[in-house]
């Protein structure tokens, strides 16, 4: 004779959460057999007719049946497993983690999979596949691929007053002067695509052909109004300071005379050479305000420098140079005719984590 069913007692509560999840649609299916194994077992069936009635072993009910009589509903969960042993060591993650955290081997700049394995196995004396080191290094969340710039900023101690003062004149421009922000953009390339594009269609972007031909470069300056943002450009042939006073002398002729003007200029060689610096200093009514080293971004004609690239730079097609310089300038023209001031609203002080 087999030994007798052990036997189930269920109060309320429990008995209400078993049949909740005996009676699941999207429950697991492991978890619905066993409720349903507790609930016909509260009920005095045999492990016989369990076993009949829900198309299953008798060994099966009867572990089942034990488990939760022992435990309740944490016997009715999986026991915990070793899995499977360990094919490395600690060592070979560390090894895998230190490789990728020095310098690559000359003249790679940077590391992959397969030349970490290599190295590792060089270092540990195991052979370990590309695979399984890409493996460890994204369960650390390392990615020695992936390079991202960034600058190193000098040593500049009155960096945050220098940011506020440019800040402050976006915000609270001078009453009765002049507010200019000035820079360059240098070597705008003319290429043309060798064959057509095709244009957007449902469900696929506009196709754009890879291939294309040189036909030289532009280079040109440009000063954004901050009061109107209007923008005054000019075609220059060289990026020197001659042709950037030159363009000084232009925007000083088209301003009135006497009145202050106040511009900002980065810390471009053509900006802070000693032939532009003297040409300041012959122009006193010109109060130069300089963002900053590596805070071009302060200069708010990097705004406009950013929209023209969107708009007509980066997926234009230009057979000449002229052809460039034309669209710059039709493009500077229409934007003069909708010109507003740029909405500045970073006020120059340190950012602080809330």
């Amino acid at each position: 004779m087999g030994a007798a069913a052990v036997g189930v007692e269920l109060d309320a509560a429990v008995r209400e959460r078993l049949t909740r999840v005996a009676e699941s649609v999207k429950g697991q299916v492991r978890a619905v057999l066993r409720a349903r194994i507790v609930l016909a077992a509260a009920d005095a069936d045999s492990n016989g007719a369990i076993a009949r009635e829900l198309d299953v072993s008798v060994n099966t009910v009867r572990k089942w049946r034990g488990r939760f009589a022992a435990s309740g509903l944490d016997g009715l969960r999986d026991a915990a497993r070793s899995g499977r042993p360990k094919t490395y060591g600690p060592g070979v993650r560390v090894a895998i983690v230190a490789t990728a955290t020095s310098a690559p081997p000359h003249p790679e700049s940077t590391w992959s999979h397969r030349t970490i394995a290599a190295k590792v196995a060089g270092t540990v004396f195991a052979t370990v596949s590309a695979s399984q080191a890409g493996r460890i290094l994204a369960d650390l969340d390392l990615k020695p691929h992936r390079v991202r710039g960034w600058p190193t900023r000098r040593d500049t101690p009155d960096f945050w007053q220098r940011a506020a003062d440019i800040c402050a004149l976006y915000r609270n421009p001078p009453a009765s002067a002049v507010l200019l922000s000035i820079d360059g953009k240098t070597a705008i390339a003319a290429r043309s695509r060798r064959h057509p594009g095709r244009p957007a269609a449902p469900g696929r972007p506009a196709l754009e052909e890879f291939e294309y031909r040189r036909h030289g470069t532009a280079s040109l300056v440009a000063a954004l109004d901050v009061r109107t943002g209007e923008v005054l450009t000019e075609t220059i042939t060289r990026n020197n300071a001659v042709a950037f006073t030159a363009f000084l002398d232009r925007l000083d002729a088209v301003n009135e005379p006497g009145k202050e003007i106040h511009v900002v200029l980065d810390n471009g060689s053509s900006h802070t050479a000693r032939h532009t610096r003297q040409w300041l200093s012959d122009h006193p009514r010109w109060q130069v305000h300089w963002p900053p080293p590596h805070a071009s971004w302060l200069n708010q004609v990097e705004l406009f420098f950013s929209a023209m690239t969107r708009r007509v730079l980066r997926h234009g097609d230009f057979p000449s140079r002229d052809n460039l310089i034309d669209k710059l300038e039709t493009y500077v023209i229409n934007h003069n005719t909708i010109a507003k001031p740029y909405r500045w609203t970073y006020d120059g002080t340190p950012l602080k984590a809330v």
